[in-house]
C-alpha cells in the first residue's frame, strides 16, 4: 500500500504524454501546462498513449526521482476526466489502485464520519 501524508498532492495528466520525455521534458509540462512548482514535493503522474506505461515525477531532497512502470499485459484503468481539465487530482489510495490495475471507480467507499454540531460544541 502506498502511504503518503495528506500534505502531498498527486496530480495526473488528463491526456496521454509521450513518455520518451525525460525529467526535463516532464518538468516543462508541470511548469507550463499546470503552472505548478515541481520542487513542491508533490507527485506528478503521466500515462502513455497506450495506457500501459506510467511515469511519476517528484522532487526528493536535492534531486528529481522518476518512478516508471510498464505493464507487460493489459492497460491501466484511468479515472474519468472532465472536459477541458489539464490534470486530475488523485489520492494515494487512488494511485495505488491505479498502479495495481484496479478499477477504482467501481470501488465503493464508505461515507466518512463527521462529528455532529452537538459534539463539536
Amino acid at each position: 500500500m502506498l502511504t503518503l501524508p495528506p500534505s502531498v498532492h498527486i496530480w495526473m495528466a488528463s491526456k496521454p504524454v509521450d513518455l520518451r520525455r525525460g525529467i526535463d521534458g516532464l518538468l516543462a509540462l508541470v511548469r507550463t501546462q499546470w503552472a505548478t512548482d515541481p520542487y513542491s514535493g508533490h507527485l506528478f503522474v503521466f500515462v502513455s498513449r497506450g495506457k500501459n506505461r506510467v511515469k511519476i515525477l517528484y522532487w526528493d531532497r536535492g534531486g528529481f526521482v522518476v518512478f516508471y512502470k510498464r505493464l507487460e499485459l493489459g492497460t491501466f484503468r484511468l479515472p474519468k476526466v472532465e472536459p477541458g481539465c489539464e490534470k486530475v487530482v488523485l489520492s494515494s489510495t487512488d494511485l495505488a489502485m491505479l498502479l495495481d490495475g484496479i478499477r477504482y471507480q467501481r470501488v465503493k467507499r464508505p461515507a466518512w464520519w463527521k462529528p455532529s454540531a452537538e459534539k463539536m460544541g
